[in-house]
């Protein structure tokens, strides 16, 4: 895989890092069923020949909390790799990543992974979070509440369009990674009820948006297009009107990401 070998076999394949976003999970078991987040990606991917983790982080925490609990699971897993495989892809869903952003530039995450891909990811922030951070009734009554619970929500504040100004200035990319992003976007009429609230947040302040994420936020390094789905449709999270969409199943996407990569 050229730009990702670092000294490895010519024909070993570079393991894939795949991190969820917030509210995320690696799988869930509900009695017989298993609930992969990636839901069918890693499958498509490991096909392939991937070696691939899916570490499983706080759902709500901060950045830096979730941070380092995936570079607390990456490291054993590249090292059980037994050093001869290429360096990591990490591909990363949402807020995910943002917490491979601060694995690679304080983490020590950069001498490990040659690219990062991410989709969906609010690199700019979301005015959906500056909605519910700012929002008086929240700020008087639901943080204290969830505080008194014991709750992390640090993720929340993280995500607000003030909180990502500072955290990109505080994390510039390394030199040594390759970074790509992929945003989305969908029209009006094929997004889901339940996330019809978050698109009209976000589409009068920053645009076209997947209801969580504006595309001018999802865009960082080299951006690779836009996929035309809602927010949850690019992890193969599926609502009935998604069969309006062009794209069904959107595990091929992730494999023509690695066909990207793949050709330098």
């Amino acid at each position: 895989m050229a730009g990702f070998s670092d000294g490895a076999p010519i024909n070993q394949l570079p393991p894939i890092i795949l991190l969820h976003g917030i509210f995320g999970y690696d799988r869930l078991k509900l009695g017989p069923i298993t609930l992969n987040y990636f839901a069918g990606i890693g499958r498509a991917i490991g096909d392939r020949g991937h070696a691939i983790l899916t570490p499983q982080v706080h759902p709500t925490a901060s950045i830096a909390r979730r941070a380092q609990q995936g570079r607390d699971a990456i490291l054993p897993f590249l090292a059980g790799l037994g050093g001869q495989s290429s360096r990591a892809i990490i591909i990363a869903h949402s807020m995910g990543g943002l917490d491979a952003r601060y694995m690679i530039t304080h983490l020590g995450l950069a001498e490990h992974v040659g690219a990062l891909v991410t989709i969906a990811t609010p690199h700019r922030g979301s005015s959906l979070a500056d909605f519910w951070f700012h929002h008086s009734a929240m700020k008087r009554i639901g943080l204290p509440v969830l505080a008194q619970l014991g709750l992390d929500v640090g993720a929340g504040a993280d995500l607000t369009t003030a909180a990502m100004t500072r955290f990109n200035d505080q994390t510039p990319d390394s030199p040594q990674v390759r970074y790509f992003s992929i945003s989305a976007a969908c029209p009006s009429d094929r997004v889901p009820l339940p996330l019809q609230f978050g698109y009209r947040i976000i589409r009068r302040k920053e645009g076209d948006n997947d209801s969580m994420v504006s595309v001018s936020s999802a865009q960082w390094g080299e951006h690779l297009g836009t996929w035309p789905v809602h927010h949850l449709h690019a992890i193969n999270r599926r609502f009935p009107i998604d069969g309006r969409c062009p794209i069904g199943d959107i595990a091929p996407m992730y494999l023509q990401i690695l066909d990207r990569l793949a050709a330098g």
